[in-house]
């Protein structure tokens, strides 16, 4: 591929301060609630492991690659998902796939993937094509004479793909977007500190989430329940859409023979709609920034998908396009950390890991871990079609996690990338505004403290 000229060093995307690196527990629980990033200590992009200590759990925070082999992809079964990520989010996610372990979680899976795997990239596609052409249509209709906060039509395009995608529905469906604006108002409610995340509480013990988060979430659900009644109704019909969530609805775990009821469903098209719709919305925003900040790299873009069409094959051309996303996906991954949890003593690096110790893995810090990559703070997309950087990749690159839990959307979620970012840039100029450059902050998924301001115009 070209390569587009580097911007000069000294000119680096935006990366949160590391906080002191010592401070008490509770100017550390003050730090951490109110940003996962700033809340950790300068020497995580350089360590390959470090220990935290609190009264009342200990964790590990994990930059070794071989380990994270261990931890991901050799041994997973002895490393489940902690407890402790969903106190905040059961509310709404109920017991979805992002939050099961065990024969459950393999059962869910094994319902699930069939519907991502295989051709199932080609039938979606259309979908995704024509929701990147409405998300063009919104940002042609706004005033370009003004700034544009970027995240909130990201957050709206990938809305419209999930629906799609899931339901054959265009977000401009009442359900689809009754949905849509309830789910920006329980995220306004949800704290990403809840107090089971940090000390142990026995599972019959009340988790004290707010009256609001528990209303949203309860608002939510029933609106997807309508959403799968009314699915099973056209499946039993025999008149339902060949979709995602037909696929799913109607898939059976080989194992077990049985499907999900219907409050299952709700579960995993909750844990759908949140991972696909905040992950792919922070990923295209700031993906839009750095092609704003870097022009030199918008216009080899621009210049790949000013010919993109309405077809799968395609997509295997959009090198340029498909490099830049996986960069930016490196330098701002959606999902920050991931935690897991010991099910049983460990060493790692001829350090004792106790049973039920928090092994963080944290693709922000392994992403740009100075032992691991060349220029690790820099925007270089070019590195993808390199050696070194292709062996970086293969050591310290897991935007989607890795392993049997790798994310099953993880195909679905870079063809959207692609078809969207072409979508915008084959139809707009985007650039950076006079204000400061954002600032990353990370509550459930990596956004901005105050939004992405970028200025449109049309191409000629």
């Amino acid at each position: 591929m070209s390569k587009a000229p580097n911007t000069p060093a000294p000119d680096l995307p935006p990366k949160p301060p590391a906080r002191d690196a010592d401070v008490s527990l509770w100017r550390y629980l003050r730090l951490f609630r109110a940003d996962i990033l700033s809340a950790q200590p300068a020497k995580l992009y350089h360590a390959w492991m470090a220990e935290f200590k609190t009264p009342f759990f200990r964790s590990f925070l994990v930059n070794d690659p071989t380990v994270i082999r261990q931890v991901l992809n050799e041994r997973p079964d002895e490393f489940p998902k902690s407890d402790r990520v969903g106190e905040g989010l059961r509310p709404l996610l109920g017991n979805s796939v992002f939050l099961t372990n065990g024969d459950v979680w393999k059962s869910q899976r094994r319902i699930i993937d069939p519907a991502f795997e295989g051709g199932r990239l080609r039938d979606a596609f259309p979908a995704i094509w024509v929701a990147g052409a409405a998300a063009a249509d919104r940002l042609a209709a706004l005033d370009h004479s003004k700034p544009i906060e970027i995240e909130a039509e990201t957050s709206h395009a990938a809305a419209d793909v999930i629906f799609r995608t899931l339901f054959s529905l265009p977000i401009e469906d009442e359900t689809a977007t009754a949905v849509f604006e309830a789910f920006k108002a329980h995220q306004r409610t949800q704290p990403i500190l809840n107090l089971g995340a940090f000390i142990p509480m026995p599972k019959w013990m009340p988790r004290f989430h707010r009256s609001e988060t528990r209303r949203t979430a309860a608002h939510i659900r029933s609106l997807i329940t309508q959403m799968v009644r009314r699915r099973q109704d056209e499946i039993d019909a025999g008149t339902a859409p060949d979709d995602l969530a037909t696929k799913i609805m109607t898939t059976k775990d080989p194992k077990t023979g049985r499907g999900f009821t219907p409050e299952e469903m709700v579960d995993q098209v909750a844990i759908f709609f949140l991972a696909g719709h905040e992950t792919s919305a922070s990923a295209l925003a700031w993906t839009l920034y750095l092609l704003a900040r870097y022009p030199n790299w918008q216009a080899e873009v621009a210049k790949e998908v000013a010919d993109a069409e309405a077809d799968f094959s395609q997509l295997s051309k959009l090198r340029i396009t498909r490099d830049v996303f996986r960069e930016a996906l490196r330098l701002y991954p959606p999902v920050p950390m991931m935690v897991r949890q010991a099910a049983a003593p460990q060493t790692f690096r001829k350090r004792l890991v106790k049973r039920g110790a928090q092994v963080v893995l944290s693709p922000w810090h392994l992403h740009r871990h100075e032992r691991i990559w060349e220029t690790p703070d820099a925007f270089d997309p070019s590195r993808w079609q390199t050696d070194a950087g292709r062996a970086s990749a293969r050591e310290a690159y897991m935007p989607f996690s890795a392993g049997p839990r790798v994310c099953t959307g993880a195909g679905f979620a870079m063809m959207e990338g692609v078809v969207l970012l072409a979508q915008i840039l084959r139809r707009f100029e985007v650039k950076v505004t006079e204000q400061p450059a954002p600032v990353p902050v990370a509550h459930l998924t990596v956004r901005s403290r105050d939004g992405i301001w970028l200025r449109l115009t049309p191409r000629a």
